[in-house]
């Protein structure tokens, strides 16, 4: 269980603790198919990877430019904020994969101004099954880590539902070992106030959320199959191909040369009660305008919507402000797979996102 996944950051970076298999790729469509009919869960089955195109990766490379600064400022009060929580050495369990790079960063940045130092460990959390208890089993067991360091981080909340899905399964493996690991959860941007801590509740472009697996140490996001066994880590795919495109660590460089101490202050964490309940209200008024009965085919926020564009059967796009420089790339992936978009000046977040109910398209395009 110790052949850790291969990737392309430094482990000082991050260490996935993933295995890595073989295994047939499912086309972005069918996958969807499968997941709407019930027959696989979205963890069952993993779609290759395409490097982006020019125009995309110019596009990245542009908004990294805008956005690195305030994102590095956004690390750098987060990784305070858990300096206080945690209160000694500290252990980064980055949510694999949209957590890593944070997590990377945010590792960095306790390492640079903290007086505790920090190790950061990449691992899978799976909506309704959970997080990798093997995992957490080897940083307390063989790696010796306390289980009071572990810290949870992801780039971004909307929903709540993987805070949810952490929560309850943290609950439980502390049930079953007798251990004392904090649930809470630490993230870039909390737009729907789902999180217990967070930097930011604006909805703007994390720059790492528009890229797949190139900005993520070259690994998929995690997969839970019949290929894993009871006493393995939940399994990914190594996207080695796209070595040549890979920007994994020119972005925590970049990001990170940024990196301020002035930053690096106490902050007071927001009440999210309000917002919670507004931002709910809202998904509920997209459900009714747009005769949509399953919550998980809506993807609040620029950067779930960024992952339904690149990686799901996009339906609809919805934008609040078509000329904010923060969906632009939303734009561009909506105008090359010709996806409708439809602008709500009113809209609490950014971008949404739906994805396409593939089962009545069919139906439709067989009568």
């Amino acid at each position: 269980m110790t052949n850790y996944a291969r990737t392309s950051y430094n482990e000082r970076d991050c260490i996935f603790l993933l295995k890595e298999i073989e295994m047939e790729f499912t086309k972005i469509e069918e996958k969807e198919r499968l997941i709407q009919l019930g027959i696989a869960h979205y963890s069952e089955t993993v779609s290759k990877e395409s490097p982006p195109t020019d125009k995309y990766l110019q596009l990245f490379l542009e908004l990294t430019s805008t956005y690195k600064s305030r994102l590095a400022q956004e690390v750098v009060k987060l990784s305070k904020i858990i300096e206080d929580k945690v209160d000694g050495d500290i252990c980064i369990v980055s949510l694999a994969r949209a957590g890593t790079p944070i997590g990377a960063l945010v590792n960095r940045a306790i390492n640079k101004f903290s007086r505790f130092s920090s190790c950061h460990y990449s691992i899978s959390i799976v909506r309704d099954k959970g997080i990798d208890f093997n995992a957490l089993d080897h940083l307390i067991n063989d790696l010796g880590i306390d289980p009071k360091s572990i810290v949870f981080i992801d780039g971004w909340t909307a929903k709540g539902v993987i805070t949810r899905e952490l929560k309850k399964s943290v609950s439980e493996y502390n049930l079953s070992r007798r251990a004392e690991i904090s649930d809470a959860l630490f993230v870039i941007s909390d737009i729907g106030s789902t999180a217990d801590f967070s930097a930011t509740k604006d909805d703007y472009t994390i720059p790492s959320a528009l890229m797949n697996s190139t900005v993520s140490g070259l690994v998929s996001r995690s997969i839970l199959n019949k290929k894993i066994e009871s006493n393995d880590f939940h399994g990914c795919v190594s996207y080695h191909y796209l070595a040549p495109h890979d920007r994994s660590n020119w972005f925590i460089d970049e990001v990170s040369s940024c990196f301020e101490a002035k930053d690096f202050i106490t902050v007071q964490n927001e009440d999210n009660t309000n917002s919670s309940s507004s931002f709910r209200s809202y998904i509920g008024n997209i459900m009714n305008e747009f005769n949509v009965t399953n919550i998980n085919r809506v993807k609040p926020g620029i950067a779930e919507a960024t992952r339904v564009m690149l990686r799901r059967v996009p339906d609809v796009l919805i934008v609040r402000d078509i000329d904010d420089i923060n969906v632009s790339h939303l734009l561009q992936l909506a105008n090359e797979k010709s996806i409708q978009t439809v602008v709500k000046s009113d809209m609490p977040m950014g971008a949404c996102a739906l994805i396409q109910d593939v089962i009545s398209h069919e139906k439709r395009c067989s009568l």
